[in-house]
């Protein structure tokens, strides 16, 4: 199932691409020689008018050809005998595409699940964020100035600006009323596990070096207790854990595993900063939020995928934070195993979302001025626009095969990555 979900979403996100540039270009009076799904040798393919449309055998790309795109050849149909501008049109309609599709996709996402509030949904006991003044739902509008719209704002930034024990300024809505409050972060700990705060038993995820994997915990062991206190599900082990935030001290967890309950000690590790408090929660929204919260989706996964990029040319980010093909495949199969319990609804609303996320990480990369890519091919046409003629085509095809080949080189490190990622 994840392979043949895999396989929806990049052919989803390659058709709606392809199809922006088809489109313009039938609007411009460009002839199209093929629009294929895929690489490689043909599967099925037919002709209807002018244009061959095609499923190839590799499962990822697509094109969509142009009379005279790569020549020099002027003909009433060819892509050099159009206006730059029709031209830049075209090339920025794949891109475009994509967006809009990451939009259309986002309004009937939130307009099922709704959109995640920056509101306060609990508040630790003796914690910074009470002793600022912060309650129980209150609504996150500003942090360090930074303006606040959706609880993902709030994560992003912090992710990008780690809490260093500096004071911090949040604004924030209690009673429709807005207040202003500054906060000393404390040390935090963490014991290293993962796990579902819901109503099922906690089955927990460990990885090697955390304090819970050095004391013999392991993936797929239950909690059934922490210092004493009983803990059923993941719910409870998640307010219990809000209520006692970890110190340093040692603590006592009692696992269930093969059926038999093991007791472990664990001193927790130091692990950044905390003001104590969790924010966000999943809101209903109204016709005209859905519209609205749909433009700050789109606002957001762009930001989170610029932010991405400039982490990779400053070296903030190493090789695994980079998923490729094989990467996705293994996202859309994780996302259907945490789903496909909850029924069809749930596992449409995750592979929705994923999509809204390449989307528009496939119209950004894009955008890009890189040689291959339309945003090198919008250079080009843009330098043709402002000095009235064009750059000569061999030289321009020299640029994009160069870039062509960095291209490929990429793709196989990621590839490589991906799978050495897997084992």
């Amino acid at each position: 199932m994840s392979i043949i979900l895999s396989l929806i979403v990049f052919s989803v996100l390659v058709l709606i691409h392809e199809f922006g540039h088809f489109l313009l270009a039938k609007k411009s009076g460009i002839g199209v020689t093929e629009f294929s799904l895929g690489m490689g040798p043909r599967i099925l393919s037919f002709v209807k008018g002018e244009t061959r449309y095609s499923w190839k055998l590799i499962p990822f790309g697509g094109s969509c050809m142009m009379v005279g795109e790569d020549t020099d050849e002027i003909s009433v149909n060819s892509f050099n005998s159009k206006s730059v501008w029709a031209r830049i049109s075209v090339v920025a309609a794949g891109p475009i595409f994509n967006f809009v599709l990451a939009f259309v996709l986002a309004i009937v996402y939130i307009g099922m699940q709704g959109y995640d509030e920056p509101r306060i949904t609990a508040v630790g006991e003796n914690v910074p964020a009470v002793e600022a003044g912060l309650k129980e739902g209150d609504i996150i509008t500003e942090f360090n100035g930074k303006k606040i719209v959706i609880w993902r704002d709030y994560w992003l930034h912090n992710y990008l600006n780690p809490l260093d024990g500096s004071k911090v300024t949040i604004k924030y809505e209690r009673d429709g009323k807005e207040y202003e409050t500054k906060i000393t972060p404390r040390q935090s700990y963490s014991m290293g596990i993962s796990y579902y705060a819901d109503e099922n038993e906690c089955v927990i995820e460990v990885s090697e070096g955390t304090p819970v994997y050095d004391a013999g915990i392991r993936s797929k062991d239950v909690i059934v207790s922490v210092d004493g206190n009983n803990v059923s599900t993941g719910k409870e082990l998640n307010e219990y854990m809000e209520a006692n935030p970890l110190d340093g001290s040692e603590i006592e967890i009692i696992v269930l595993r093969d059926k038999k309950e093991q007791t472990f000690k664990v001193t927790p590790k130091k692990a950044g900063f905390t003001l104590g408090m969790n924010v966000g929660t999943y809101v209903k929204a109204s016709p005209i939020e859905v519209i609205r919260y749909s433009f700050t989706e789109l606002r957001y996964d762009a930001w989170a995928t610029w932010s991405g990029l400039k982490m990779l040319f400053t070296g903030n980010a190493t090789k695994d934070d980079v998923s490729g093909p094989v990467g996705i495949v293994k996202i859309v199969g994780d996302s259907y195993e945490a789903s496909k319990e909850e029924g069809f609804r749930e596992v449409f609303l995750q592979i929705a979302y994923l999509i809204i996320i390449l989307s528009v990480n496939l119209g950004i990369v894009n955008l890009l001025p890189f040689p291959a890519l339309d945003g090198g091919r919008l250079v080009f046409l843009f330098i043709e626009a402002i000095r009235g003629k064009p750059i000569a085509k061999e030289k321009e095809a020299i640029v994009h095969f160069a870039g062509m080949i960095l291209l490929m080189i990429l793709m196989v490190v990621v590839l490589f990555n991906d799978i050495t990622k897997l084992f």
